[in-house]
């Protein structure tokens, strides 16, 4: 078993082997646009604003807060960039867990949905990237074979 993730039952030697034992070399990714931080801080910020938290501090104070106040502070301002579970619970817990004052429930999950939406067509996430893959990937039509859309 790999000492780390315990993905192989040998420990792994060469480069080679640890492919073969699951480990992938991580390309480092270039660095999220400060246009793209700004928008993924400003849609988290007005998503609050939107749940009743009308400060950093009370969200971050409430059961189940999914962050610290300092990395929302970081987020909101576009200091950082959240990775994408980070987003999608930030997202679910200001729609799901809104405070008094906030907006009507279904407007408020309508402005989470899209918030989400934007997030996803940013490059941040690399979404469009994945969804270009599949279509790559996908095979080749043949004859007395078809793509059903579901």
């Amino acid at each position: 078993m790999h000492q780390a993730f315990g993905l192989c039952a040998e420990p792994c030697r060469a480069s080679v082997e640890r492919l073969s034992c699951g480990h992938v070399a991580r390309k480092k990714l270039p660095p999220v646009a400060n246009e793209d931080r700004r928008t993924i801080g400003a849609l988290l910020r007005t998503l609050r604003r939107a749940a009743g938290y009308r400060a950093v501090q009370d969200a971050a104070a409430a059961t189940g807060f999914p962050a610290a106040r300092q990395t929302i502070y970081a987020y909101e301002r576009g200091g950082l960039t959240p990775s994408l579970q980070q987003f999608l619970e930030l997202v679910e817990f200001y729609a799901l867990h809104p405070r008094e004052g906030a907006k009507p429930e279904e407007d408020l999950r309508a402005q989470a949905v899209a918030a989400l939406t934007r997030a996803l067509a940013l490059p941040a996430y690399h979404v469009k990237r994945a969804y270009e893959l599949i279509e790559r990937l996908q095979p080749p039509l043949t004859e007395g074979r078809r793509r059903t859309g579901r």
